[in-house]
């Protein structure tokens, strides 16, 4: 399984892969989409994908998908 989680990290929106950072410094909306376009990739590849999103109040949203 794949987790992707996009946060707020230090005032700046985060997309993190398996628990480290691959992306800092974004918009909250670039980073949703840069990470669902990751999660889209991994599943054409038969991937399970844990998707993690934090909203502006601090609440995650939560999506597991793909996998064969």
């Amino acid at each position: 399984m794949v987790q992707y989680a996009v946060t707020l990290k230090l005032g700046d929106w985060t997309v993190f892969k398996d628990g480290e950072p691959i992306a800092a410094g974004m918009s909250r909306s670039a980073a949703v989409e840069m990470a669902e376009g990751l999660a889209f990739e991994d599943e054409e590849r038969g991937e399970q994908v844990e998707l993690l999103i934090q909203d502006y109040t601090g609440e995650l949203a939560h999506k597991v998908s793909g996998g064969s």
